[in-house]
Order: C-alpha cells, then sequence, then structure tokens
C-alpha cells in the first residue's frame, strides 16, 4: 500500500527545524537525528538548554524564541531561511500541560495552555507552509497526544488542545496531500518528561524520551500521516473511542484509576 506521505529513510543532510527542543521529546529527537546525519536547527524558549543540547550534538543552529510571542517564530523562519535557503522538515513539539482538575479551572491556565499547544503551533504551521507549497516539497509535522482521543479525566484543557491537533493535521492533510508537501500527526502516550512528571499517578505504558524519538523516526520512514506509540497504550484508547459513551466513561475510569488523573 502506497504510504499517506513521501518517506525519510536517510536523513544525510536533511534540514529540520525543531521547535521545542530544549527538553524531553524535542531534544530527544535531535539527538537522534543528528546521529543520522541531518542538519539541525534548534528552538525553544530556555537558550541555555537549547545550547546544551546542540553541544551534546555536536553542533545545531540555536534559534531562541518564545513561541507565543508576536512574530517570533516569523522571525526564526526568516532567519533559518536566510541561513540554508530552504528547511526540508519541520517538526512542532512544543507544548505545556498541566493537571486540571474540574474544581479548578484558572482562566489564566486556559488561555495560557490554548496559547501555546494549538495557536502558536497553528500559527507555525501557517508561517512555513508557502515555502514549503512553493517548492512542491517539505514536511511538517505536529506533536499532538493520545490525550486528543477523547475525553480523560484532569486532562480537559490539555485534551482539548490536542483534539484541536488532530483536527487541524487532518485537515492540512486533505488540502496538502496532492501537493507533494508531508503532514504528520505525533499522537504520544506518556513519555517520562519534566511535563509528566506532575502526575500524581501511576502512568500505563509509560517510556523514555529516546524511545519516543525512535519510534518518530520510523514513522517518517514509513510515510506515516499519524505515528502513534507506545502501541500497546495508543490502540487501546483508539478503541475505546469507538464505544457507546455510557461504556466508554465506564472504561474510562477503571483505566485511570476511578478518574484520578490521565494525560
Amino acid at each position: 500500500m502506497k504510504p499517506l506521505n513521501p518517506p525519510i529513510a536517510d536523513w544525510r543532510g536533511i534540514r529540520v527545524w525543531l521547535v521545542g527542543a530544549s527538553s524531553g521529546i524535542g531534544a530527544a529527537l535531535a539527538q537522534a537525528l543528528a546521529a543520522r546525519g541531518a542538519a539541525l536547527a534548534l528552538s525553544g524558549r530556555r537558550e541555555d538548554a537549547l545550547a546544551g543540547v546542540a553541544a551534546q550534538i555536536g553542533g545545531a543552529r540555536v534559534l531562541p524564541l518564545d513561541v507565543t510571542a508576536p512574530g517570533a517564530l516569523a522571525a526564526g523562519w526568516d532567519a533559518l531561511r536566510e541561513a540554508w535557503g530552504a528547511c526540508d522538515v519541520v517538526i512542532f513539539v512544543a507544548g505545556t500541560y498541566a493537571p486540571t482538575p474540574p474544581a479548578a479551572l484558572p482562566t489564566a491556565d486556559i488561555e495560557g495552555t490554548v496559547a501555546v499547544n494549538l495557536t502558536a503551533i497553528m500559527r507555525g504551521v501557517a508561517t512555513v507552509l508557502p515555502a514549503m507549497r512553493a517548492r512542491g516539497q517539505g514536511h511538517v509535522a505536529v506533536v499532538s497526544s493520545v490525550a486528543g482521543y477523547a475525553g480523560l479525566p484532569r486532562a480537559a484543557v490539555y485534551g482539548a488542545t490536542k483534539a484541536g491537533l488532530i483536527n487541524f493535521a487532518e485537515s492540512l492533510y486533505l488540502e496538502l496531500g496532492a501537493e507533494g508537501v508531508g503532514v504528520h500527526l505525533i499522537n504520544p502516550g506518556f513519555v517520562a518528561t519534566r511535563l509528566t512528571a506532575a502526575n500524581d499517578f501511576t502512568m500505563p505504558a509509560l517510556i523514555e524520551p529516546a524511545d519516543a524519538a525512535r519510534a518518530i523516526i520510523e514513522g517518517f520512514a514509513r510515510g506515516d500521516f499519524e505515528i502513534h506509540f507506545p502501541r500497546r497504550f495508543s490502540r487501546v484508547l483508539k478503541l475505546l473511542r469507538l464505544l457507546p459513551y455510557r461504556l466508554y466513561f465506564f472504561c474510562v475510569r477503571r483505566l485511570t484509576a476511578s478518574g484520578k488523573g490521565a494525560q
């Protein structure tokens, strides 16, 4: 069966912009791609952390920026194109997460989460797409989450932003698939990062960032649209979302220890 996107099996010389590369999945992906010969540009808010990642991988362009700042992504993109001429792959990893019980939904937290997880990513994609469409090639990837498949306890805000990204990526693929521009939707389960460290419950099928990076690279090699992992967990959630609500709510409460938490 023909892959949904042009596969990338050989990363040597591929120019990649990682937005959200200072830690977690982004940093691990930078290390894995550098080991495979990709040319990297790293962005995020913490310049010192980005410099540390660049040093670990033997060099990369460091473009510190705040994805929520007006014009920041456009300025970073312009600087990158001036340096490289073109960019082959842009991966938006940036995101934020905090458990949000219904009894505590501060407006500031809602607006901040939506700004980082959804608005900034949409703005970033809108920034890079015109050049890719003009070239008739390139890949854009967004990191969402299996929490976007359906509602989960303590993820009312986070899950809603990730559901929005899933819908966004699906729509983009339908519009761009025939233009030679690859669109990838990355849906991780629980990954051990500083964000998931805030969880106070046992996270099923927890994996390390290096495992997530490996799964992402394997998904690009297959030309996948959706890259979801770990599959022993993501497939369960895919099945659950097909159930009638009464049965879905029952199963999710059991899966998440009576609704104590899920990402």
